[in-house]
């Protein structure tokens, strides 16, 4: 038994803060208040700390590095990591893994010697392998859509769709616990409203969630939340919209319309909800702003074309076009080679003008270089947005943290830190419960997570102990893996894997 003794318990519903004291007894909860001593029992000081659940990382892209028992995300308080997100799950594939790891590797942080049949095989591994955190997996659209047709973007016939659906029940049936589309990302990009319909239907019918990176977070913003919305009222899905935000300076204006389009939607009855890192910037791959077609056949392929004269400035004009950011708001943040490591940190329009190029050129002749391979930082949405999205009650806290060749975003390191520190404590956009139900109960709630967000009896022993007083993130841009400040404890199925008995 372990008492965790006269602490600040904050029960991730959202209510006040309660001083109380929380015995564990094996991996669940047991008695919440209690001050006596049970003989035999060990007993953690929570003096001056709080007592909370213990996070849940709603959306993040650790799906191998959770395989590694890593810290990173332990010392911000997570004991729960939900990955294939965004389309990408390194599972499943046919004949060979390449494609897969081309495909997915500039999110999943590795390049090589992983891949997984199916997910039955993957979610073996994670219970073989991560027994730091709990980890939860969605099946990525992406991943399950190159097992079937490949790098190819054209609509699926309906062989191709029976085999897909048949994936995905499978997935869902061996404990994945959801479904979800990267929809900017070849070759999920070239999904109409058919394939996704009917695949969601499958998620309906099992009880999973769907969690979309929709076709665009730009200046069409509101048409893409309008999709989602219609596929989730057609199909009977619970929705999940990723990283909600109106990126680029010109369409921050289009937030409040894209969120009184949810609030309409959540009115008569669907079940959609959203979620977003607290951030101003996001973080993703080079490749994202190219033209779909470009992307055709795969990353040999579109450096094939980067290499013809007239087809790479057409896709160098386009990509100019359809940019929402400046070019001085794209940063370099991963890099493939030895040769251009020096461009970490700066962004496309510093590198074009070393080069004395067009910012567009200077970004397709660093893909050609780098092989398609370059992770970015990129400038996205004002504070007033993010705080609008923060404090909206549909809205979860996620890191969309990912590892990278360079300097990954602060998030993947600090977010969780951040939200209690920076967001509730200093900038008092939330409270400290508030900011908590967002990053334990509510997860847990959307995820479907049985007895999982909340300090109840009977509850697991999911438990993170910190300083409310001096909880904080010290990661940042220019060096994001700097551990937090403030979290003292965490505990998971009531044992200790990060602090004083670890």
């Amino acid at each position: 038994m372990l008492l965790l003794q006269n602490g600040l318990v904050i029960d991730g519903s959202g209510s006040s803060a309660l001083p109380a004291s929380v015995l564990i007894d094996g991996d669940r909860i047991v008695e919440i208040g209690r001050q006596a001593i049970p003989s035999g029992c060990a007993v953690l000081d929570c003096s001056g700390l709080a007592i909370a659940p213990g996070f849940i990382d709603l959306h993040s892209h650790l799906d191998l590095q959770v395989l590694e028992d890593r810290m990173d995300k332990i010392r911000q308080g997570v004991t729960s990591e939900v990955v294939g997100n965004c389309g990408f799950s390194p599972f499943p594939f046919d004949g060979s893994s390449q494609g897969l790891q081309e495909f997915a590797s500039g999110i999943l942080g590795r390049t090589d010697g992983w891949g997984w049949r199916t997910a039955s095989e993957y979610l073996q591994s994670v219970e073989r392998n991560a027994t730091k955190m709990h980890v939860f997996s969605l099946v990525g659209h992406g991943s399950l859509r190159l097992a079937i047709a490949g790098q190819r973007q054209q609509p699926l016939t309906t062989v191709e769709l029976d085999r897909m659906a048949g994936l995905l029940e499978d997935a869902l049936s061996a404990g994945c616990s959801g479904f979800s589309t990267g929809l900017m990302y070849a070759p999920g990009s070239s999904a109409g409203a058919v394939e996704l319909e009917r695949l969601c239907r499958v998620v309906a019918r099992n009880g999973k969630l769907y969690a979309t990176h929709m076709r665009s977070y730009s200046d069409r913003l509101v048409e893409a939340v309008r999709e989602q919305l219609d596929l989730a009222r057609a199909a009977g899905c619970r929705l999940q919209i990723s990283h909600l935000q109106a990126a680029g300076r010109a369409n921050w204006p289009l937030q409040e319309q894209a969120l009184d389009e949810i609030e309409a939607a959540r009115r008569q009855g669907i079940d959609v909800e959203f979620d977003i890192y607290p951030y101003q910037c996001g973080s993703t791959v080079l490749t994202q702003w190219l033209p779909a077609w470009s992307l055709e056949g795969g990353k040999h392929a579109l450096i094939a074309r980067l290499r013809e004269e007239k087809v790479r400035d057409e896709i160098a004009q386009e990509m100019d076009r359809s940019r929402a950011q400046l070019w001085s708001d794209i940063t370099i943040s991963g890099i493939s080679s030895i040769t251009n490591l020096g461009l970490i940190g700066q962004t496309i329009a510093e590198i074009a003008a070393d080069r004395n190029v067009d910012p567009a050129e200077a970004a397709v002749d660093l893909l050609v270089e780098e092989e398609g391979s370059v992770n970015v930082v990129s400038f996205n949405q004002s504070e007033d947005n993010l705080r609008q999205l923060i404090t909206h009650p549909l809205c979860s806290i996620i890191s969309d943290g990912f590892y990278v060749k360079g300097k990954a975003h602060p998030r993947l390191y600090g977010t969780f830190p951040e939200l209690l520190g920076t967001v509730s404590r200093e900038k008092g956009w939330l409270s400290l419960s508030e900011s908590v139900h967002k990053i334990t109960g509510k997860p847990a709630s959307r995820l479907g997570l049985p007895d999982r967000g909340l300090i109840k009896p009977n509850y697991f022993a999911d438990l993170t102990v910190f300083d409310p007083a001096a909880v904080r993130s010290h990661s940042t841009y220019d060096n994001p893996d700097r551990e937090p400040q403030g979290i003292i404890s965490v505990i998971k199925d009531g044992q200790m894997v990060s602090g004083p008995a670890e």
